[in-house]
């Protein structure tokens, strides 16, 4: 694999808009679904905690997936694997229409996710080979606005669609996405296969760790039998230490222990970790105290909380090219320390508060949170070696997602204890906020870079960071 200094201007941009269909495409897939869940529920015949499971099988099939699919992309090529991934979603949803059980329904959601893990998992190191190295962070600001409006735009396509067909076509909706980017796509840039063997025995229990693990967890917060629980979660961490040491033995690993040896992109992905713990602890938390602390109707909430992703949109793509020039340790802790200080006014609100009360602390922690994400994402792709492009940007999807699940985790676990509600959930993200701070401006020593791999590598060798 050759690293691309840059494509053509209407091949980048025809290349660019193809990531954005696909990333688009999976966000959404993964969110419009929740809005369908009810109608699911009753066309079916199964209660509404069985339908929830049409998320949730989703979310864990995704994250079991992205390492071994970015695996993939490193052995036979980023732009293949990438538009099979596109390929295998379309064709899954179509099935969506023959769904008469949710069993049915639940394996076409797994196909489903299995075709966007592909896709998810080789678009990070797509974006490298796009951009010059130059733009790179610039890049990656835009995906992450893509990433942002697409997940905002889901409940409210999903409603519409809704409105005016049967819940099949709330799937289907997405497909348009995938069309468009497998026809942008053949200006995606080609990269040469690799020639090692592909780990399936890696793969495999890659995908056993992240599956029991977090199966374990989500069927605890569940109130399922405990002891069943924590056995699943002892099998998960079992393999996964067998996972780790036979990783460290290959070349090529599809756990890139390889890249988190070097202390930068280590600090970077638990920055990155605790960074979408907090955001979904918060997010996910902060309607219910709106609506049983301060009386908020349910049709306000959305309003409440758009602030953050609206700031986030804005900030995300500014971030992103001021990486391009700043250092990205120095971006990530002044982003954390506005975000800290934006979750803190969050935990201690007026005792009547407004919506201008609430919509200044959101956009803070929200700005916060985008002036870390974007340089932080940059500064792992660009700082991996070429030939582990597709790892890093694995890594960075599957971090993104393990977080994000893990917030979940954490906010059920909270309202079960009957604190998920009040100023405990905004203070524990001020705590991983603060930890993401600490990581990032951490990386500014340079006691911890590690030529070529840091964070002056050779896609800003002019930069010191």
């Amino acid at each position: 694999m050759t690293d691309t200094p840059s494509l053509p201007l209407r091949r980048r941009v025809q290349a660019i808009a193809a990531i954005s269909f696909g990333t688009a495409l999976v966000v959404i897939d993964g969110a419009i679904a929740t809005v369908a869940l009810p109608t699911i529920a009753r066309d079916l015949a199964v209660d509404s905690a069985a339908a929830v499971a049409v998320v949730t099988v989703y979310q864990l099939v995704l994250v079991m997936l992205l390492l071994p699919f970015s695996g993939l992309g490193d052995r036979f090529g980023l732009k293949r694997v990438y538009q099979i991934g596109q390929l295998v979603f379309a064709a899954a949803t179509l099935l969506c229409f023959f769904a008469k059980s949710l069993p049915f329904l639940l394996i076409v959601r797994a196909v489903q996710a299995g075709g966007a893990a592909a896709a998810l998992s080789v678009s990070s190191a797509l974006l490298r080979q796009i951009y010059p190295p130059q733009q790179l962070g610039r890049g990656l600001g835009i995906n992450s606005v893509v990433v942002s409006s697409s997940a905002a735009l889901a409940p409210t396509l999903g409603g519409l669609v809704l409105a005016i067909g049967p819940w099949p076509w709330v799937f289907a909706s997405a497909v348009p996405f995938a069309v468009a980017s497998l026809l942008l796509g053949r200006a995606l840039p080609e990269t040469r296969p690799g020639t090692e063997p592909f780990d399936i025995v890696g793969a495999i229990l890659c995908a056993a760790m992240f599956g029991l693990v977090i199966g374990g967890l989500e069927s605890a917060v569940h109130g399922d039998s405990p002891v069943v629980s924590a056995a699943v979660v002892a099998a998960g961490v079992f393999i996964g230490v067998l996972f780790v040491r036979r990783e460290r033995g290959e070349a090529k690993p599809i756990l890139p222990v390889d890249l988190l040896t070097r202390p930068v992109l280590a600090l970077s992905t638990i920055g990155a970790f605790t960074a979408f713990i907090a955001t979904m602890t918060t997010l996910l938390s902060l309607p219910f105290r709106l609506q049983h602390e301060y009386g908020f109707a349910p049709s306000e909430v959305g309003a409440v909380l758009a602030p953050w992703p609206l700031t986030t949109m804005i900030v995300a793509p500014l971030a992103g090219a001021l990486s391009d020039r700043y250092p990205a340790g120095a971006l990530g802790g002044i982003g954390m320390t506005i975000a800290v200080a934006g979750l803190v006014a969050l935990a201690f609100l007026p005792a009547d508060p407004g919506w201008f009360d609430i919509a200044w602390r959101m956009s803070l922690a929200g700005a916060g949170f985008g002036l870390f994400l974007s340089p932080n994402a940059r500064l792992i792709i660009g700082s991996a070696p070429i030939d582990r492009a597709a790892a890093a940007g694995g890594l960075i999807s599957t971090t993104r997602m393990v977080g994000q699940t893990t917030g979940a985790t954490l906010v059920a676990a909270l309202l079960a204890m009957g604190i998920g509600g009040g100023i405990v959930p905004p203070l524990t993200a001020a705590g991983l906020a603060l930890i993401a701070g600490l990581c990032s401006l951490a990386r500014l020593n340079p006691s911890l870079r590690n030529p070529p791999g840091d964070e002056t590598a050779a896609v800003q060798p002019a930069q010191v960071r």
